[in-house]
């Protein structure tokens, strides 16, 4: 508040204030507005020489003013009016606001007491926002799949074609994977049921179908379809796999069906190596690159490595994964569990041997063909070479319905480098028990386009894996060798002998009758 002091009449001295009554007041009125302005003391208007109207005015002291004006009355402002305090938010409801059209909803509001007011609106919030979440999972149709998993409306023969398994055998599977992938309901949605969860997974890796299809058939999100196949295939390579692929108990009952199948004895397994295509990866690229998978298909391609030995009935007993498919298949077997379960120290594993092709190291318990290099093979190994064809016949044959039937393992897949393992797994898995339920496979499967399964006749790897095997293991494949001739012997040579006649005459019929 400005204010300002009029000249006195007759100007005195400061000290003659204390003999001076007027000075006094004068100067005591002052002390108490210079209090008053430094926000201590009482207000100036609860001072005495103020005096308070009916109107809001006040008339000031007449030291304030000239002696020969007339005081006047000045106003005190007008109070500055307080703004409403804020209205507490209308609630609007969650199904209204998600479409677009948000309502407000009316009503008296809840009135807080001491007591329970606040409880009261806490449990109306509450209740209101327990009854709108279920808006937040989006409907989908299962049509599809409930029309498949019907046995009224699906037959077994349709279920089988689209599945690779009947229904008995997909409900086995389920019952022995339900406590891996079963969820639980909770109070924001309900859980995908295991049965719908396995046959996503199943449908995925036999149809090889974009996750867009797949979630559609199934009535999932493109995101929970992913998550959903990736633990599926987590569960089969960690629950199912110890018990679906193992080395067989009985060497001698899995040493007989390679006999009756190839005259062999001693014999439990067959090897084969193929591999996957898969997307390059981003750090070691050239690892991967697979020289005759670019040739096959006129452009740069990447791939992984599969190890599969496989027993006479086309299951697989061992299985190795996640090696770069530039990898030969010698440097393959080298650095897999299967070298590291029997190594070279063969003494005790001469009963145990493996077949493989020329491409694999000659081992006293792996067992490969002999190699030409230029020279002519004898009657007994040409024997031994195909009788060793015969066994390794059922490994090819086990891994191209593999690829058959699950139609992921043909083609590039979108799959992590870290996922990829055990999707691999979860297909040997599936392979495995469908072979041993005597599932058959649709003979329009097998005719895939895709590189043939027998491993690389690389002469030159051949020549290396003879040169460098043991004297030990020479012996032993001799031995295997002129066994075969002795026991087949006359059988060998009458169709040794049968062909050589069928070449003489049509050779002799040439030079007699030369073309005109």
């Amino acid at each position: 508040m400005g204010t300002f002091l009029a000249p006195l009449p007759s100007p005195q001295p400061i000290f003659a204030a204390a003999n001076d009554p007027e000075l006094s007041s004068i100067l005591a009125a002052l002390l108490a507005m210079n209090e008053d302005d430094f926000g201590s003391g009482e207000p100036p208007w609860a001072d005495e020489s103020f005096a308070a109207a009916d109107d809001l005015t006040t008339t000031l002291p007449a030291f304030f003013f000239d002696q020969h004006d007339p005081p006047a009355a000045m106003p005190f402002p007008a109070p500055v009016p307080l703004a409403p305090p804020p209205s507490p938010p209308v609630p609007v409801d969650d199904a209204a606001h998600h479409q677009g059209t948000p309502k407000r909803k009316r009503g008296r509001q809840a009135t807080s007491s001491p007591s329970g007011g606040a409880n009261t609106a806490g449990s109306r919030s509450s209740t209101r926002a327990s009854s709108s979440r279920r808006v937040w999972v989006r409907e989908r149709s299962t049509e599809w799949w409930d029309r498949l998993d019907s046995p009224t409306t699906c037959p077994d023969a349709e279920f089988r074609r689209a599945f690779r398994m009947s229904r008995a055998t997909f409900s086995s599977l389920v019952d022995a994977l339900g406590g891996a992938v079963a969820k639980e309901d909770t109070a924001l949605r309900a859980a995908v049921p295991a049965r719908r969860r396995v046959a996503a997974c199943v449908w995925r890796l036999a149809t090889a179908e974009p996750l867009r299809e797949v979630s559609r058939r199934f009535g999932l999100g493109i995101s929970t379809c992913h998550s959903i196949v990736l633990q599926v295939c987590r569960a089969l390579a960690a629950v199912l796999m110890p018990a679906a692929i193992r080395w067989p108990d009985d060497p001698l009952a899995a040493a007989a069906g390679f006999e009756a199948a190839s005259g062999i004895p001693g014999v439990v397994g067959a090897v084969c190596t193929t591999r996957v295509p898969i997307v390059a990866p981003r750090n070691n690229v050239a690892a991967y690159y697979d020289r005759r998978l670019t040739e096959h298909n006129q452009k740069p391609s990447c791939s992984v490595a599969v190890q599969a030995v496989s027993d006479a009935g086309g299951a697989f007993t061992n299985v190795f994964v996640g090696l770069p498919g530039s990898l030969s298949d010698a440097a393959v077997l080298g650095r897999s569990s299967l070298w590291a379960r029997h190594g070279e120290a063969g003494g005790q594993q001469q009963q145990q041997r493996l077949v493989g092709g020329a491409s694999y190291p000659l081992t006293e318990w792996m067992l490969v063909p002999y190699a030409a290099n230029g020279r002519n093979l004898t009657w007994a190994e040409h024997e031994f070479n195909g009788r060793v064809a015969a066994a390794r016949g059922v490994a090819r044959g086990a891994v191209r319905r593999l690829k058959a039937r699950w139609r992921c393992l043909q083609r590039r897949t979108e799959v992590k480098m870290q996922d990829l393992p055990s999707m691999i797994a979860a297909c040997c898995v599936l392979h495995n028990v469908c072979e041993r339920a005597g599932e058959g496979i649709d003979p329009e499967l097998m005719r895939y386009d895709g590189l043939d399964e027998e491993e690389e006749e690389d002469g030159a790897a051949a020549a290396h894996g003879a040169a460098t095997a043991s004297a030990a293991a020479v012996q032993a494949r001799d031995r295997i060798a002129h066994d075969l001739v002795v026991l087949h012997g006359s059988h060998a040579i009458a169709n040794s002998d049968m062909a050589f006649q069928s070449k003489f005459s049509e050779h002799h019929s040439l030079m007699t009758h030369p073309a005109q």
